[in-house]
């Protein structure tokens, strides 16, 4: 057993390092305020989104960028609420183009559905997705214009971070897990061998979109709006498919209010793994999940084995202090300091749990999203 733990190890740590290494060698891109000249299609669906629309509309109203060359397509997804008149009423004031459209159901996965009606409708050529959970930042488009430019892009890859409100616990729990994500994925185009985005900041061609059938063959999966596109884009176009690296370019999300919450969007995440095409996905997505599980077991080790106690310790130390490293290395990144990590001793000790524990959940369980519930 202690041979097997201390491969998975080795390996871990392999990996880890070499998202490290593609951190540093992803340069960041700087804003030069050159003419703008592309043209975005801003869609954002949502549901029931009255409590957060207010912060997302304002960032909205606040890009720098030619208020004829984008506009901000909102899809309702059956909401109940008051999200509608919101949009309606605050930016009926505003410059921006704007249009509020309803979902056309069509498949198993209601964001897909979204986009799909959505991208119809648009009538520039990019299409830029987030959620109506975020913020924006100003130079947003900015960044996205000039940054396809000078790398021919057809699709790019944009940072995510959380906004935590205060210090809970859970709170700096989700963003040490959400930085580790970011660091695989900004690892992983420094590396050449990329497989992880994120919707909430996605920039596409629409006629690429059209070209690749969009979400054709992934209809099923209820979740995978980004990841699944992002694989076939990158099939098709690797050379073309890129992340902006900018802490000016950084869209801001919320954190989950409670565990339960937590864990029911963690389900949501898992469930479409198994469907990645990717093997760097697949391989990455193994390698963690079995050193989550021998972490536990040098953990259970260190009191009941006295004998290989210190390998089990070393095997613990080494993914405390490697995890520590490119958590830091993408908060320096992204927030130009490290003070974001905090509670990184405790979160360290209850993330193999916690995630071994979503991933063995998400193989047997249904998951609830926007008040509806999921199957795997």
């Amino acid at each position: 057993m202690i041979s097997v733990i201390i491969i998975i190890t080795s390996v871990y740590l392999i990996l880890i390092l070499s998202f490290s290494y593609g951190i540093i060698k992803n340069n960041a891109f700087g804003l030069e305020r050159k003419p703008s000249i592309q043209t975005f299609s801003i869609i954002i669906p949502f549901r029931n989104e009255e409590i957060h629309l207010w912060e997302l509309l304002n960032s909205l109203v606040k890009i720098n960028y030619p208020k004829n060359k984008f506009e901000c397509i909102f899809v309702n997804d059956e909401s109940t609420d008051t999200s509608v008149k919101i949009i309606e009423e605050f930016l009926s004031k505003t410059a921006l183009n704007f249009y509020v459209v309803n979902n056309l159901r069509t498949s198993s996965s209601p964001k897909k559905d979204a986009i799909n009606t959505a991208v119809q409708i648009a009538n520039f050529e990019w299409i830029v997705t987030t959620d109506a959970d975020c913020t924006v930042p100003k130079y947003w488009l900015q960044l996205f214009d000039e940054f396809s430019k000078v790398n021919n892009s057809v699709m790019m890859v944009g940072p995510v971070s959380y906004n935590i409100l205060n210090t809970s616990f859970l709170e700096n729990f989700q963003l040490l897990d959400f930085l580790s994500l970011q660091a695989a994925t900004l690892g992983g185009f420094g590396i050449k061998k990329p497989f992880l985005c994120n919707g909430a900041n996605l920039a596409y061609k629409k006629t690429v979109f059209t070209k690749l059938n969009g979400f054709q063959g992934n209809e099923n999966i209820a979740s995978g709006d980004d990841i699944f596109l992002f694989e076939k884009f990158y099939e098709k176009y690797p050379y073309r498919v890129h992340f902006l690296k900018s802490n000016q370019a950084i869209v801001s999300t919320k954190a989950m209010k409670s565990w339960k919450e937590l864990i029911q969007q963690r389900m949501r995440w898992a469930a479409k793994s198994s469907s990645y095409k990717l093997g760097m996905g697949k391989f990455v997505g193994i390698i963690v999940l079995l050193m989550n599980l021998a972490f536990i077991i040098c953990l259970v080790g260190l009191f009941n084995d006295q004998v290989n106690t210190h390998y089990y310790f070393y095997c613990m130390l080494l993914k405390f202090l490697v995890d520590f490293i490119v958590i830091k290395q993408i908060a320096v990144s992204y927030h130009s300091n490290s003070k974001k990590i905090k509670a990184y001793f405790f979160g360290s000790l209850l993330y193999p749990f916690f995630s071994s524990y979503v991933f063995f959940k998400s193989l047997t369980s249904t998951y609830t999203w926007k008040e509806r519930v999921f199957k795997r």
